[in-house]
Parts: C-alpha cells; structure tokens; sequence
C-alpha cells in the first residue's frame, strides 16, 4: 500500500467506530460570578458524569470549560456528538475558530479574542477526536440538557457551600 494512501485509512476507522455522546452546559450566578461546568458522556450502555465550577468567571467561559473536560475525559480518540445550549460554543468552534487563528487570535474588529486561553485548549482536545457538533435549545425539556443544567448550577451549590 502506498503511503498516500495511509491518511485515507486514518479517516476511514472513525465509520467503524462507535459515537461517544457528550452533553455540556455551563451556569453562572452573576456574570462575572461563581460559575459550574458539567458534562454527561455516554458510551453504548455507560453514563458518566462530570462537573466543577470556579469561584469568579463568567458563563461563556464554563460553556466553554464544560466541552473542554468532556473532550478531554476521552482516553482515545473518538467519534463524539457533542451537544451544546451555547450559541457561542458551537459557533466559535465551527465558524470564528479558524479566522481566529488566522488573524493571530485577534477578533475582525482586530481586538484579542475572549477567553483565548479556553478556546486553544479546547482546540487542542477537539483535534483529537472527530466531533460533530449540535446545538440544543437550552431549558426546554431536553432531557440531558436539563440534566446537565442541574449538575452545573449543582457545581456552583458545592462552591458555596465550601466558603
């Protein structure tokens, strides 16, 4: 087989392989504020769930947190159908990603990204899976989004209850 071929063979397993689910929503209470992350995976019959949450961020930073430990959680790399409430995840990684890196992590408006720090480490983990992502309509009534809902603001409770 020839060498060029390998990249094609790469690609090809991940039709073969089964999809790794991730479900992320991130919370906060203020904005800058105490904020949660939480994440469900789900794998054939196997569930689970992964959440935290810092003392003073802001909500877009644990959207973004939230997809960044769910990916990160994978130990291969993974078909993953990740799916989101937060416009500004799923466009910034599918549409502004590329453009960002491009300009050298300045916006159009050629000021510096928000949250650039979150957003290259989440395209780092990202780059070692295939990830389909799909956005959900937050609070109405899908289930795992509700449930992820419930773990985050879960993860800001746990803050304050440890002050």
């Amino acid at each position: 087989m020839s060498a060029s071929a390998w990249p094609n063979l790469r690609r090809a397993w991940w039709i073969v392989t089964d999809v790794v689910e991730i479900y992320t929503d991130g919370a906060c209470r203020g904005n800058p504020g105490p904020g949660g992350w939480a994440v469900v995976l789900r794998y054939k019959n196997k569930e689970k769930s992964l959440w935290g949450g810092e003392p003073h961020t802001t909500n877009n930073r644990m959207e973004l947190m939230a997809a960044i430990q769910g990916l990160e959680a994978l130990k291969r790399g993974c078909e993953v159908r990740l799916l989101t409430d937060s416009q500004y995840l799923k466009k910034g990684i599918t549409e502004w990603l590329a453009k960002w890196k491009t300009n050298n992590w300045k916006t159009a408006a050629k000021s510096p990204v928000k949250n650039a720090d979150l957003w290259k480490r989440l395209d780092a983990a990202a780059s070692r899976h295939a990830v389909h992502w799909k956005w959900v309509r937050g609070h109405s009534g899908h289930h795992e989004n509700e449930l992820v809902d419930a773990l985050a603001r879960r993860a800001i409770d746990e803050l304050s209850e440890g002050d």
